[in-house]
């Protein structure tokens, strides 16, 4: 009987036999180094991971109504997602930042903002992860300074910023200053919440973008872990402890389609970072430990037959759960389309709860341990990702590699061989390339108000009126001198911040200081 086609591999061209043989057994444990098979020994029976919904969107006050809803609704934790200017350090009322205010997350430009942005939440109850990195550090001070003011334990404040630079300068773009001084800043994160907020993720490592730009899995994985190694040696390059600081980092990896290769990366994922932060002299265990959050793959999803997405989303949910994540984000059907529609946004959430109370996958702990693919699978997946590491430890790290293109040019090589094998059908995408039919889409889009920027800019207007310049001015020019000085950033801007100084003018203080990237 002939095969169905000619060549069986996985999205990273790993060939695949048609049967495999047992696989040597390690005897290895769940909750043991180097954690491969989970790390916790009871895993989702002890506890099930964090259901997350990423939200955000026009004015503060409407994100506010979303993450009301979403918390009625059963998720366990909330995803903040910024708008672009927000995100690259321009207050709303900026030239650059027409147009853009309020498109793809929420506007925030001072600590009002957030105030009304998280109205009616506990920060001391909740968890919260916030989508931000080149101005990371400012969402982070705004966070602080709202929590101070809701007589918060900072000790117990807990959530995430994802903070993770070096992958907007390898494949998302929305970086402000160079590498260097953007490491300097993360370091400063690092030091100042080992302290104060003991229990905050300062970082989250993203593979996500580096697959959404077009990757393979194991790209995304190797690409991910190498910058996490920068991280580690810039944290220790200015005197931090590993065993201290490493405790704080997770790791923010995608799902896609290929559901045993998927499962593969993020088994091999906790076994590399193991020994990798092992071999940098972490001894405790949960400084080795790679813990993670999941989230379907947004460039999976297809404008075309929509309702197709709720299938899509569901195999990777199932495959992140299947390889362990620690949270999990499950995007709406009609992402491809616009925002999600709070329906949207439920059935998502929905998917997530049947998968924990109905499959019965999270009864026993690494179900497919000893599977003969999986097992090997996940060796082959590690051995090809160490290959991509030691490679760029040859050209220097990380940085070294960004710097000369390393990293986007193999991303691109692989989003271009990707691209072809969709038009030559080689690669079946339900509804674009086959088992298509004529439709006409009847969901509904999820619209943004275009007069909300006029809104953020009068809300600028009576801040900047209301507020004392004298403190201001103050604040702008011991930041100023800090950068300068190299002395730890956090503690000044989160001053600045409660005295009412906007994000745009402390990232425009900072750019006077480091410049900005031309990439």
């Amino acid at each position: 009987m002939k095969e169905r086609k000619e060549v069986f591999q996985t999205d990273s061209e790993i060939p695949i036999k048609p049967t495999y043989e047992a696989p040597k057994q390690t005897g290895e444990q769940p909750g043991q180094y180097p954690f491969t098979r989970g790390v916790h020994a009871g895993m989702y029976r002890t506890r099930l991971w964090t259901m997350r919904q990423y939200a955000g969107f026009s004015t503060a006050e409407e994100s506010n109504k979303r993450y009301h809803y979403l918390l009625g609704q059963g998720t366990s934790g909330l995803s903040v997602a910024f708008d672009l200017p927000t995100q690259i350090g321009y207050d709303s009322d900026h030239d650059f930042a027409e147009g853009e205010v309020g498109k793809v997350g929420v506007a925030i430009d001072s600590i009002k903002d957030m105030e009304a942005l998280f109205k009616g939440i506990e920060l001391g109850k909740i968890s919260t992860s916030m989508t931000i990195n080149a101005t990371g550090f400012i969402l982070l001070a705004f966070y602080v300074a709202l929590a101070k003011r809701q007589g918060a334990d900072l000790t117990r404040l807990a959530g995430t910023i994802q903070n993770d630079i070096l992958k907007e300068y390898a494949a998302r773009g929305t970086y402000i200053y160079p590498p260097r001084p953007s490491m300097r800043i993360i370091t400063d994160i690092f030091e100042y919440c080992s302290k104060e907020l003991p229990r905050w993720n300062t970082i989250s490592i993203s593979g996500y973008h580096i697959r959404e730009a077009g990757s393979t899995a194991v790209q995304e994985l190797a690409f991910t872990l190498a910058n996490g190694k920068a991280y580690l040696k810039a944290a220790q390059a200015v005197g931090l402890d590993i065993n201290v600081f490493a405790r704080r980092l997770s790791f923010f990896f995608n799902a896609h389609n290929n559901f045993f290769e998927e499962i593969a990366k993020f088994r091999a994922a906790r076994r590399m970072w193991a020994k990798m932060t092992k071999e940098m002299g972490a001894t405790e265990p949960k400084a080795q430990m790679l813990r993670f959050h999941t989230q379907t793959g947004g460039s999976t999803l297809t404008a075309q037959q929509p309702l197709n997405n709720i299938s899509r989303v569901t195999l990777q949910a199932m495959a992140a759960v299947l390889g362990g994540t620690q949270s999990l984000h499950t995007n709406g059907y009609d992402e491809a389309l616009s925002l999600p529609t709070e329906e949207a946004a439920r059935i998502a959430l929905r998917s997530q709860q049947i998968i924990a109370h109905e499959s019965g996958v999270t009864d026993t702990v690494d179900p497919l341990a000893g599977s003969y693919f999986v097992e090997q699978l996940t060796n082959e997946v590690e051995a090809r990702a160490w290959e991509y590491i030691n490679k760029i430890d040859v050209m220097g790290g990380a940085v070294k590699a960004i710097e000369e293109g390393y990293m986007q040019e193999e991303i691109a090589r692989a989003a271009y061989a990707w691209q072809k094998e969709v038009e030559r059908e080689e690669k079946i995408i339900v509804g674009v390339n086959q088992f298509t039919i004529n439709e006409e889409s009847e969901v509904p889009i999820f619209k943004v108000d275009d007069t909300i920027r006029q809104v953020q800019i009068e809300q600028l207007k009576e801040l900047k009126a209301g507020r004392d310049a004298t403190k201001v001015k103050a604040c702008l020019a011991t930041i100023r001198q800090h950068a300068v000085d190299n002395i730890n950033l956090m503690p000044v801007v989160i001053e600045a911040v409660e005295n009412e100084v906007t994000l745009g003018e402390i990232s425009d203080e900072l750019r006077g200081v480091f410049g900005e990237f031309q990439g």
